[in-house]
């Protein structure tokens, strides 16, 4: 069974930073991709970043410029850096991992909030 744990969320001021991280554990070999999703109230879970065990990422228009989606392998942790916060990035935000192209795990979520 493959666990997937994030941490990292709460509240910080509009322009603030935050960095949210996931590990995975269980009997897991290798993660294809690695990624981060986010729902608001209202609206459906959307993609924020992934990237893949070689490295490669793909950015959400609305992170493009702001976040930064990074991994290590070794530890099977994903990482996201949120800079220039707006309060439009209010949300649940879910860790995501794929492995063997197919298989698809989901966290719990961690809550981040933007207001002043």
């Amino acid at each position: 069974q493959v666990q997937l744990v994030e941490s990292g969320g709460g509240l910080v001021q509009p322009g603030g930073s935050l960095r949210l991280s996931c590990a995975a554990s269980g009997t897991i070999f290798s993660i294809d991709v690695m990624g981060w999703y986010r729902q608001a109230p209202g609206n459906q879970r959307e993609l924020v970043a992934t990237v893949t065990s070689g490295g490669s990422t793909k950015y959400a228009d609305s992170a493009k410029g702001r976040f930064t989606i990074s991994r290590d392998n070794a530890k099977k942790t994903v990482y996201l850096q949120m800079n220039s916060l707006k309060t439009e990035d209010t949300a649940v935000y879910y860790c995501k991992a794929v492995i063997l192209t197919r298989f698809e795990y989901w966290g719990q979520g961690t809550q981040v909030t933007v207001s002043s």
